[in-house]
């Protein structure tokens, strides 16, 4: 993580100064173990802002079609990231997922799977949760707003427009394989998609699927 390190240094104090970013709750970030940390989408800002300010590096789950790009998608592989094929199981993606949480990293995911337009919540994918039961790490919420209005969907250059990332409590769950039943699997996503929303002061609203990981 020593290029993820470099960039980190180098443009935090760059995005915290322009867009006045304020972080409440970071205390609650566990300074060691596996954690997944499970965030709202509006922007393509989010995964570069929260990767800026967080303590520890975060290896993101990433829409596969960004890895499509030569130079965007070794710069993905450096810091961390993988891809996801969206909208169906990723064998592949949750592997990955679970390596780096057996080797006690903070794997970073948008359960929702896509970016919200209006900046409401959606319905979250279950993928977060699976992997959560499957490995036995806490699920971290944290939801973030102001992107939508920096950098809204269809546009190139980022407004200078202030952004909060508030941390909620973390959410443990009990670990084994055969825990991982569709029923746990839903309540699980229902308490993560309840922190969510407490955060951001909204109720979740439906999205038709919900089945992929994502």
């Amino acid at each position: 993580m020593t290029f993820y390190r470099i960039v980190q240094r180098i443009v935090r104090p760059i995005l915290c100064g322009y867009f006045r970013v304020r972080v409440v709750g970071i205390e609650r970030l566990p300074r060691s173990g596996p954690v997944l940390l499970a965030l709202n989408h509006l922007s393509m800002l989010d995964p570069i802002l929260v990767g800026a300010v967080m303590p520890r590096p975060i290896c993101f789950m990433a829409k596969e079609e960004l890895f499509r790009y030569p130079l965007l998608g070794q710069v993905l592989r450096w810091v961390g990231a993988f891809p996801v094929r969206r909208g169906e199981p990723d064998r592949e993606a949750i592997q990955h997922a679970l390596r780096c949480l057996r080797e006690g990293r903070v794997v970073g995911i948008f359960p929702e799977g896509t970016r919200s337009l209006d900046g409401r919540l959606l319905e979250l994918h279950g993928g977060t949760a699976l992997l959560a039961l499957k490995s036995g790490a806490p699920i971290l919420p944290a939801a973030i707003t102001g992107t939508e209005r920096a950098m809204p969907k269809g546009t190139w250059w980022p407004r200078r427009v202030a952004v909060e990332i508030r941390i909620g409590q973390l959410l443990p769950v009990e670990p084994g394989p055969a825990t991982a039943t569709k029923a746990r699997v839903a309540s699980t996503s229902r308490r993560l998609a309840d922190s969510l929303s407490e955060l951001l002061g909204q109720t979740l609203v439906q999205q038709p699927g919900g089945s992929g990981l994502a």
